[in-house]
């Protein structure tokens, strides 16, 4: 229900206007400033009274007083429930990033472990994104290097194969990971399957959290080998002990009384805030991130906690228990919404004595160390903003420097990249990579990729944000190269109307040699900046940072083709009919060539699926 205001009218007067058209229903309300941009999102377990609490001349934090004085309209949505409103207010939050809400800013998914199930010999491996891969899961893990380190460790102790089931199907000798004592290598039948099982079988229960009972075990399958004279399976056994009890360790606290929770703690200074979330699954600690939520500084800090549990949690699965700093606000209401989501129980504990408490207390130290580093590395980007408005006398600090590069070979897997930088470093939520698609141009010609990346990067701006208003605008381009490169560049701008956003094109200069880069500005003498100033250290890294992006963006595309078979583009062949295809007939031009009964024979293929495979092949040809 969205209800158009007097537009001569603004703050209390708009807002209690609002009052007669609304009952004592739950539900969701927007708050919009004179140009219908949403400032604020909310919920209400009673709109009417909730709306008359902004009616009110004072008693506001200068947070919302601003924001009611800004309000020229508002629009509601009414729910069957309270917790329905909660949930739609944080998706509403996430989608339009209101002004004035608490904002969860990084909300990228976690990394699992995936014991896949699909295969008579399962691969252990990490795994991002949907869980829609046959297997057993184990996570979240706060990063991948978390991963990345158990599974190296895992690996020593179970063998477990971490290769791609076309990789596995093709060997003929054991790979590098079973020299160095990393998998049992099931490719090439070193291990039984009912051994390998057990492998298998261990890795969950350790995954589980039963390595002190596993570990027991093992103790007592190496002194029976050891009294046996089997003195090769007793060192083995002993180096998958040592191995587990490298995982445990390097896992640091490990509590003994806490099975499965998250630990989040809050700590507000200077008008910012960090949140620092420790993942503790079966009794183990699984690594910790840190969050920066957008704020005022003026928010109370369970209003605080409140909007970072409600969106941290609305598309991720909650653990069984929350150990948190704070309480929140409407417990009750987030606890049912966390319930409902995860199918079962979940309490949130603000835990005041024992190990849940020092498990809160020291996330809640590594909250406040997180954010006076962020703090200090913001200070200093601040200063390297403007140094770079002083260097090239910009008409204003940039807040969003936006960096180009190329990266191909003679013209093939082409592909452009953008980096960006602002006042707190990079943003590689903004990062994007650009396929080049122009057919018409000369292989390797770096000025036509600039022009269609620019052409399709500033396109896409105008229609988006044509006012400039959403922070998506750079306040300056860097551009990879000379004259030359400055001058196409401004050109474009031109042609598509864009004649006032700066930008330097950044030149290796004398013997192509770091420090002796060279600065192209439109219709300015060529610069050059002292080899010891901090502006030209931080120019190197934008640099650095664009090409890295670009070549790792180029490798990936280039892997991906040379890895591509024409099965690929065949519909309704995924990876297991694919895997089955490859074995049967070899490779995938034998499949092309394939007479129809001889598809038909192959393990999984349908008569249907034989006759969609044979056509395509048969059209192709």
């Amino acid at each position: 229900m969205s209800i158009e205001a007097t537009p001569t009218k603004t703050g209390h007067e708009v807002i209690h206007d609002y009052l007669r058209t609304l009952d004592s229903s739950p539900g969701v309300y927007r708050m919009l400033d004179s140009e219908s941009r949403v400032l604020y999102v909310g919920k209400a377990r009673n709109l009417k009274n909730r709306v008359s609490n902004y009616a009110r001349q004072s008693g506001h934090s200068g947070r919302i007083a601003t924001m009611i004085s800004h309000t020229a309209s508002m629009m509601f949505l009414t729910t069957k429930t309270e917790t329905e409103a909660l949930l739609l207010e944080q998706n509403l939050i996430k989608q339009l990033k209101p002004k004035y809400n608490v904002l969860l800013r990084d909300d990228k998914s976690f990394p699992n472990i995936l014991i896949s199930k699909d295969h008579d010999f399962p691969r252990i491996d990490k795994h991002r994104g949907a869980k829609k891969k046959k297997g057993t899961y184990f996570g979240p893990f706060a990063s991948a290097g978390a991963v990345n380190q158990t599974l190296n460790t895992l690996q020593r102790a179970f063998l477990l194969r971490t290769c791609s089931d076309s990789d596995y199907e093709s060997r003929t000798r054991p790979c590098l990971q079973h020299q160095i004592k990393r998998c049992s290598a099931p490719c090439v039948g070193k291990v039984p399957q009912s051994e390998y099982k057990q492998l298998v079988k261990d890795a969950e229960r350790f995954l589980s959290g039963k390595s002190t009972e596993m570990q027991a075990q093992l103790a007592e399958q190496m002194q029976a080998a050891s009294a046996d004279m089997e003195f090769e399976r007793a060192a083995a056994l002993r180096d998958r002990i040592k191995a587990l009890t490298q995982v445990q360790t390097s896992q640091g606290i490990n509590p003994r009384g806490v099975t499965e929770a998250d630990v989040i703690a809050l700590h507000p200074e200077g008008g910012q805030a960090c949140v620092q979330v420790f993942f503790i699954r079966a009794n183990q600690n699984w690594g910790n991130r840190d969050y920066y939520p957008r704020v005022s500084g003026d928010e109370d800090p369970s209003e605080v906690m409140q909007a970072f549990i409600g969106q941290f949690y609305s598309d991720r699965e909650p653990p069984r228990m929350l150990l948190v700093s704070h309480g929140v606000d409407d417990e009750d209401l987030v606890l049912e919404a966390l319930s409902d989501k995860a199918g079962r129980k979940v309490e949130l504990i603000v835990p005041q004595r024992g190990e849940k408490a020092e498990l809160v207390s020291n996330a809640a130290r590594n909250a406040r160390e997180s954010l006076g580093r962020k703090m200090a590395e913001t200070a200093t980007q601040a200063r390297l903003l403007r140094g770079l408005k002083d260097a090239f006398n910009l008409p204003a600090v940039p807040q969003r420097v936006e960096v180009y590069d190329n990266s191909h070979i003679q013209g093939a897997f082409a592909v452009g990249a953008m980096i960006v930088a602002g006042p707190e470093g990079f943003d590689k939520n903004q990062y994007r990579k650009f396929n080049i698609k122009g057919e018409e141009l000369t292989p390797g010609d770096d000025f036509g990729m600039m022009k269609e990346v620019l052409t399709r990067r500033f396109k896409r701006l105008l229609k988006e944000d044509p006012d400039r208003e959403l922070g998506t605008w750079p306040g300056l381009l860097l551009i990879d190269g000379g004259a030359g490169q400055v001058s196409a560049v401004r050109e474009i701008m031109n042609d598509l109307g864009v004649s006032d956003v700066p930008m330097v094109g950044v030149a290796k200069g004398v013997d192509r040699d770091h420090g002796k880069e060279e600065f192209y500005r439109t219709g300015q003498p060529v610069m050059a900046l002292q080899r010891n100033d901090p502006v030209l250290y931080f120019i190197q890294r934008l640099r650095d940072e664009a090409h890295r992006f670009a070549i790792g963006t180029h490798r990936a595309k280039r892997s991906k083709a040379i890895g591509a078979t024409p099965l690929d583009d065949v519909p309704g062949v995924g990876a297991t009919r694919k895997r089955a295809l490859l074995q049967h007939f070899g490779s995938a031009k034998a499949v092309g060539r394939a007479a129809l009964a001889d598809l038909k024979a192959v393990d999984g293929i349908s008569d249907n699926m034989a006759e969609t495979i044979y056509g395509y092949f048969n059209e192709k040809g």
